[in-house]
C-alpha cells in the first residue's frame, strides 16, 4: 500500500511541476490586407464557417480553450496549432505564391470532402466547428470556384 501512495504522490508532484513549463500561446498580429477572409472579401456565410471550423488551427487568430492551459494537454494543443499553421495559415494567405495557394485550396477541398477536416477530435469539444453536409458543400464549391477562376 505504501508503494501505491508513493507512486500517486510523485505522479501528483510531477503533474504540478509540469504546469510551470511555458507554452507560447501568443498570436502574431493579423494584417487584414493578407488575411484570407478580408483580403478575398469572402461571403459572410463562408467567412463564418472558416472562422468557426478552421481559424483556430489555421490562422493567427487562435482562441485557446481553458483546457489548453493545462499541461500536458497544452503541449498537444500547441503542437496541433503549429502543424495546422504550417499546412495552411489563412492569416498570411496573401503572402503565398500562386502555386502554393492552388495546392492549399486543392488540399482543402480534399480534406473537407473526406471529412478529415475539421478534425473529428476537435469537433467533440467545439460543436460550432462541426460542418453539415450543406456547409461542407458550400466551402467546397467556394474553393473550387476560386480554383476554376484562378482568383486565389
Amino acid at each position: 500500500m505504501k508503494t501505491v501512495k508513493t507512486i500517486i504522490f510523485w505522479t501528483l508532484v510531477a503533474f504540478a511541476l509540469i504546469q510551470f513549463i511555458p507554452v507560447d500561446r501568443t498570436n502574431k498580429p493579423v494584417d487584414s490586407t493578407v488575411n484570407f477572409v478580408t483580403a478575398k472579401n469572402v461571403p459572410e456565410k463562408v467567412g463564418k464557417l472558416l472562422k468557426n471550423a478552421c481559424y483556430d488551427c489555421h490562422s493567427n487568430e487562435t482562441v485557446y480553450p481553458k483546457y489548453a492551459f493545462i499541461a500536458p494537454i497544452s503541449w498537444s494543443v500547441k503542437s496541433h496549432v503549429n502543424e495546422g499553421r504550417e499546412h495552411l495559415n489563412f492569416s498570411i494567405w496573401g503572402t503565398y505564391n500562386k502555386e502554393l495557394k492552388e495546392n492549399m485550396l486543392n488540399k482543402s477541398v480534399q480534406t473537407i470532402r473526406s471529412k478529415m477536416m475539421p478534425m473529428p477530435g476537435y469537433i467533440v469539444y467545439h460543436k460550432e466547428a462541426g460542418l453539415s453536409e450543406a456547409e461542407r458543400s458550400l466551402l467546397i464549391r467556394y474553393f473550387e470556384e476560386m480554383l476554376k477562376s484562378k482568383t486565389y
